[in-house]
């Protein structure tokens, strides 16, 4: 039986040949703006939030569909996260590239392109919309090819979160040389989220010299100290972000430790 995962990557397969169709260019000067991610975790002294904008999703069906991209994004910033990911996938997600390109003019700060990216072209049109930050999510790609995108992205001046939910996963990631590893919470063939997945990787990931940002099920201020003491130097919220009916003090809240 097909995996919520294999239905998205066969969207994302039919998505790529529209791409190809629109011989997508680099701007020679691009919209993206000098920002990175991995200096500020680099020189950073508390935790490092990924403040993220995501209208729905496969498992919780609508989160938010009346935020406005820009003002939630300025929101993020002005209350204290330290970078902005904004979900790019139409079909399950509700997002898009135009999205993207809004919040990399309105904020100075790394902006993540969170998709399912199995393709250059991907890369491409994330760096296009002015993306400092990609998502490779190691559950989508064989070793092979997930090192081919990894090496793409950063020879064309882009960061790399590499995604991934176990050890099998974690070994091709560190294959790469990847300096910034997001363990995600949520099983993406299960949509499933447990935070013992963050605390099983955590150490193995500090171990290899990496930066660790648990994703996914992040709520509380408790769950904040749960991870960080797990070896986390960021995370990444979304839902209680989107949700929250006091974002200020729910940033606040988690940028404590």
């Amino acid at each position: 039986m097909a995996t919520i995962l294999d239905k998205i990557l066969e969207q994302k397969r039919k998505e790529i040949r529209s791409l190809e169709k629109e011989k997508l260019e680099v701007p020679e000067f691009p919209l993206r703006k000098k920002c990175s991610f991995l200096e500020m975790l680099q020189t950073g002294k508390e935790i490092a939030i990924i403040a993220e904008f995501k209208r729905a999703s496969p498992s919780k069906g609508d989160i938010n569909t009346e935020l406005d991209p820009v003002s939630q994004a300025l929101s993020y910033i002005k209350y204290g996260a330290n970078a902005i990911s904004v979900l790019t996938d139409t079909l399950f997600f509700k997002g898009s590239f135009a999205y993207l390109k809004s919040v990399r003019e309105a904020v100075n700060a790394p902006v993540l392109c969170k998709d399912f990216i199995i393709d250059e072209v991907q890369i491409v049109k994330a760096k296009s919309a002015g993306a400092n930050l990609i998502l490779l999510i190691a559950a989508a790609l064989d070793e092979g090819r997930l090192n081919e995108l990894y090496t793409f992205a950063i020879n064309n001046g882009l960061e790399v979160l590499m995604e991934v939910h176990n050890e099998d996963e974690l070994y091709k990631a560190l294959q790469t040389g990847a300096r910034i590893i997001g363990v995600n919470n949520r099983d993406l063939k299960t949509f499933t989220v447990d935070l013992a997945v963050t605390e099983k990787l955590g150490p193995k990931i500090k171990r290899a010299g990496a930066f660790l940002i648990s994703e996914s099920g992040i709520r509380t201020k408790k769950d904040v100290q749960r991870v960080i003491n797990a070896g986390a130097n960021g995370i990444l919220v979304g839902e209680a972000f989107m949700q929250t009916s006091n974002l200020e003090s729910l940033i606040s809240e988690m940028k404590k430790y």
